[in-house]
């Protein structure tokens, strides 16, 4: 077997095993290290180089725990809480409840799709804005799967489609410019406004996931414990004693979001814009001085998971690559197929998502998947409409529904702050299911249509 085939089949079992994510990608990266003729010493080596690329978005993972820990301090979730609550009023009807259901989704919808295009923070937000409305989240009774789906489809979609932000970024910067690379010497030229027109079928899959898991599979009520969210990550607090929302506490929480979000979008840094955040949260008395250092060790180790993962996967992704066995997995796969223009585009599919499960990033897979997919696509007869689209459908699927994507990270790192939400089984598997079986299918239906 393949040994990047081996190797996610490895990662994925065991996460579906329950076993830490952290040990499946570790196990999972020695496993096809050494099924693809590295030694020991040199998978070690190569995962210890690659653990390098994840430790700056885990620091800011950290970073932001620690911001969002301090903003509880100040009363603001107490304030979401009753005026979200309030809107149920008294009697909280069966169709007030859905209805303010339908509002909260489609709130926290809005926000995430914003943080690609229109303010692209990324997930900076996540930790910012959903621990706070968890105690919603309860009293409503509301799967917090769907609203994992909600952000992943957030999350993923616009810098699919829209060339704004990140998006620009991934349409423009590294998908059109690795497959016209990859083009040159084969004559392929793709223009920029056909980008966007190649991927619309893949995100129309997506969006049809997005209704199904909001209005089917997700619909039904779900309990979970009433727990308090600092409680659960503050050491020395005391459950008993009320955080009651006052009016500096509330301008300074204001004030240090507007500070983190802007300072991050100026300087491009999710770290130094949460340092800044919780720095004027202690300028401006909302904890003690001699709280901080608790608070901070509180919120990193929220976030603790969700960093050791991201800096895993880079390691597994470096492991895979040394081997050499993603060339290798793609030109096996077509040997048997002749000129099947069908099975090769859902050959295309499948041998991407195998790759992306495991590296979990579509910007750091494009280049792999541009170089080795472009002359199949060209020898197969595909349109460039269609290997844009078997391309930037091939990356995206490490994004939508991988352990291992800051995708699938980021609404766990908000969702799990009372370890009421565990990140395979309540985000990657509801994700995968709603998102990577559309895209694949959808993903095909674009290629042999356009």
């Amino acid at each position: 077997m393949n040994a990047v085939i081996l190797a996610v089949l490895v990662m994925v079992g065991l996460s579906l095993a329950r076993v830490s994510v952290v040990l499946a990608l570790v196990v999972g990266a020695l496993v096809g290290g050494l099924a693809g003729g590295l030694s020991v010493e040199e998978t070690l080596a190569a995962f210890n180089d690659g653990v390098g690329g994840g430790a700056k978005v885990a620091l800011a993972y950290a970073t932001l725990g620690a911001f969002a820990v301090a903003i509880s301090r100040s009363g603001l979730p107490d304030l979401l809480a009753r005026r979200l609550i309030a809107l149920l009023g008294q009697e909280a009807s069966a169709k007030r409840q859905a209805a303010v259901k339908m509002l909260l989704l489609g709130a926290v919808l809005l926000v995430a799709i914003s943080s690609q295009n229109l303010i692209p923070v990324h997930i900076a937000f996540i930790p910012i804005l959903i621990p706070p409305l968890l105690k919603v989240m309860n009293q409503l009774r509301l799967d917090r799967r769907a609203v994992a789906c909600a952000l992943t489809f957030g999350l993923t979609a616009p810098y699919m489609l829209l060339p704004v932000g990140f998006g620009a970024i991934f349409l423009n910067d590294i998908l059109l410019a690795n497959i016209n690379r990859a083009g040159e010497a084969l004559g392929l030229e793709i223009g920029r406004g056909l980008v966007p027109l190649a991927m619309g079928v893949p995100v129309a899959g997506m969006a049809l996931g997005l209704v199904v898991a909001l209005c089917f599979s997700y619909r039904r009520p779900r309990d979970y414990e009433a727990l308090e969210v600092i409680t659960s990550n503050v050491p020395h607090h005391h459950p008993e004693r009320h955080v009651e929302p006052h009016a500096l506490g509330l301008v300074m929480s204001g004030l240090a979001i507007v500070a983190a979000l802007g300072i991050q979008l100026y300087s491009g840094s999710m770290v130094l814009g949460g340092l800044v955040g919780f720095a004027l949260l202690s300028l401006g008395g909302i904890f003690k001085w001699r709280e901080a250092d608790d608070l901070f060790t509180s919120g990193m180790r929220m976030m603790a998971l969700i960093g050791f993962i991201m800096i895993s996967a880079s390691g597994f992704a470096a492991v895979m690559t040394a081997t050499g066995e993603i060339d290798a997995l793609v030109r096996s796969s077509f040997g048997i197929i002749g000129d099947h223009r069908g099975l090769a585009a859902l050959i295309m599919l499948l041998v991407g998502l195998f790759i992306t499960l495991g590296i979990g990033s579509s910007f750091s897979t494009i280049p792999i998947i541009a170089a080795i997919f472009v002359p199949l696509a060209v020898q197969f007869g595909f349109s460039p409409l269609a290997t844009v689209a078997l391309v930037g459908t091939a990356a995206a699927l490490g994004d939508a529904g991988s352990p291992a994507s800051d995708s699938t990270l980021g609404p766990t790192s908000g969702l799990n702050v009372d370890r009421q939400h565990d990140h395979i089984w309540d985000s990657v598997v509801p994700t995968f299911l709603h998102y990577n079986i559309p895209l694949i299918g959808f993903g095909w239906l674009a290629a042999m249509l356009l």
